[in-house]
């Protein structure tokens, strides 16, 4: 598919102002150069036109937003000055696998003043003895070239990707830093006083109730005592009553007795 379709298909009816990826990766190129991109991409941050065929930068346009660029596996030898007019905020740069050869052609992104990663790996550049030394000697602005840095430290698997988690990373700092919002405080222990005051309220009312089962049970048992009492003082009439009938009967069958041995 040409270059100038693909563009097209990859819009899926967004306007290019819109877009800020774009992928032409494994298009067709005519004559080796870019067709269909125009300046009207302007937020576009990341394009990718790897294996195209793409042999000249001469016809890329301004894309001031753009910050990675692939451009590996293509026929690119030489034109790299386009790059810093047209692409000034690049921070990372892909040529691997094109036909770059010395370093007079490299010196061309020295202009790129953000430029961090580059990756120049499968170019006939690496052959070069001190390849690496040089280059870093002659980018001084880069971090990474081929992706490890002049200690042999790996790269991050994406630029963008890294700087994104960087900022999110300060702005949960500032929050810590910041603390909770005003009131936030107040709130809690306005609602742990409350909590507190339900909990009385609830012990409060349970040992309410418990007095009052222990007062009921208390009445209750001095009405119960008051009663065997009276059952008690009842009976302890009713046995003195008895004793003195009793005496009463003996006092009068021993009067007649002593009648009957008067009359003898």
């Amino acid at each position: 598919m040409e270059m100038k379709k693909r563009i097209n298909l990859e819009l899926r009816d967004r306007a290019p102002e819109e877009v800020t990826e774009l992928v032409l990766d494994n298009c067709l190129c005519v004559n080796g150069e870019i067709e269909g991109l125009n300046d009207t991409f302007k937020k576009l941050e990341f394009l990718s036109m790897a294996n195209v065929e793409l042999s000249s930068l001469a016809r890329l346009p301004s894309l001031n937003k753009l910050r990675k660029l692939e451009l590996s596996d293509n026929i690119i030898s030489g034109g790299l000055e386009v790059l810093a007019e047209k692409c000034p905020n690049l921070t990372y740069l892909n040529l691997s696998g094109n036909k770059i050869k010395d370093l007079s052609t490299v010196e061309a992104l020295q202009n790129l003043k953000n430029l961090k990663s580059l990756d120049l790996f499968n170019c006939e550049i690496t052959n070069l003895e001190d390849y690496r030394e040089s280059i870093f000697e002659l980018l001084q602005q880069i971090t990474y070239l081929d992706g490890f840095d002049q200690e042999d430290n790996e790269a991050p698997d994406s630029e963008e990707e890294d700087d994104e988690d960087g900022d999110e990373d300060d702005e949960e700092e500032e929050e810590d830093e910041a603390g909770p919002p005003e009131g936030y405080e107040e709130e809690e222990e306005e609602e742990e006083d409350e909590d507190e005051d339900e909990d009385e309220d609830e012990a409060g009312s349970e040992l309410g109730e418990g007095e009052e089962e222990v007062g009921l049970s208390y009445l209750m048992k001095e009405e119960i005592q008051d009663e065997e009492d009276d059952d008690d003082y009842v009976e302890e009439g009713e046995e003195e009553e008895e004793e003195e009938g009793l005496r009463g009967e003996k006092r009068k069958r021993d009067a007649e007795d002593d009648g009957e041995e008067e009359d003898d």
